[in-house]
């Protein structure tokens, strides 16, 4: 049974990710100055100090993330452990593109800067956010933002878990829609920490901002499979994967499908990034796939300990 790298999205960023592999590692440093370079701003300085309120900006939130992921996946190729197949949530996507080797990182972590910055043009600080709603059921969560939608736009965005489906729109839509899922009976109504509302029709603009800046780079066929967030298909020419590429953004992220079809293909996962949250939605989703997460240095030595054991 083979394994698969999965790579978080927005969300999972926190003031300190990473420092602890920076002080210790020289091919962690060099992906963090590689990208410092590239956005000519200090994104090292960003994730390891903060503010957290500059971090959660999806203009630096996306780099940062990638960034994180990015110098990660190179240790573990470093250290001789590769994926069979991979998958990002969101922006993670991105991550597994580089890792699959259909994006260089330089042109990944500019276009996940362009990205992050369409994506707060389209809509401005504080008019769209996302909540995750725990406990209710797909067509329930349809049928709750249909009937909030007269206060503004409100929208599936992620089916991430069996148990978790997140919505996204304008505040006050989604506070309504909050609220009627409070009645319906969900477990939990979860404010997420993202400064725009993702995977909504109000991202249409920036799928086309987005393709002609993917356009000006270089795509490769994928040497591994990359499983899209659009379509939740296994994809590795390169049209194709530049096809759901742009389509994710306004458009929800099929994870709970995605990873649906890692079920038979792989007995392990590792999470590539900061935190867990993948982690945990795999327990919902399918428990004979053991996620481990590699974002701390014990973290990352324990799991490179088990996989060896293993070989």
């Amino acid at each position: 049974m083979g394994i698969a790298f999965l790579f978080p999205g927005q969300g999972s960023q926190y003031v300190g990710m990473g420092k602890d592999f920076y002080e210790k590692f020289e091919i962690f440093r060099e992906t963090f100055d590689e990208a410092d370079e590239v956005l000519g701003v200090s994104i090292s300085k960003l994730c390891f100090e903060g503010p957290e309120e500059e971090l959660r900006k999806t203009y630096n939130t996306q780099p940062a993330i990638l960034t994180m992921s990015v110098a990660l996946n190179k240790m573990l190729n470093n250290d001789g452990i590769y994926p069979d197949i991979v998958a990002g949530h969101s922006l993670g996507e991105y991550s597994a593109l580089v890792s699959a080797g259909v994006l260089d990182f330089k042109d990944a972590v500019y276009l996940v800067r362009k990205r992050g910055e369409f994506m707060q043009e389209a809509s401005p600080l504080g008019l769209g956010s996302m909540y995750a709603i725990v406990g209710l059921s797909r067509e329930k969560v349809e049928e709750i933002c249909n009937e909030a939608r007269k206060f503004g736009v409100v929208e599936p965005a992620n089916f991430n878990s069996e148990k978790q489906i997140v919505i996204s729109g304008e505040v006050k839509a989604l506070e309504k829609a909050g609220e009627l899922a409070k009645k319906a009976g969900a477990k939990r109504i979860v404010p997420l920490s993202v400064s725009a509302p993702f995977h909504s029709s109000l991202m249409k603009d920036v799928g086309e901002k987005m393709k002609k800046e993917i356009e000006k780079v270089e795509l490769h066929d994928a040497r591994i499979p990359v499983i899209a967030n659009y379509n939740a298909r296994p994809l590795t020419k390169k049209e194709d994967i530049l096809n759901a590429l742009i389509k994710q953004i306004d458009n929800p992220v099929l994870w709970v499908d995605a990873m649906k079809v890692l079920s038979g293909k792989v007995s392990m996962a590792l999470e590539v990034g900061p935190g867990k949250v993948l982690r945990g939605l795999m327990r919902d989703i399918d428990r004979n796939i053991k996620v481990m997460d590699v974002g701390k240095v014990e973290l990352y030595n324990k799991a490179k300990e088990i996989l060896s054991k293993n070989d």
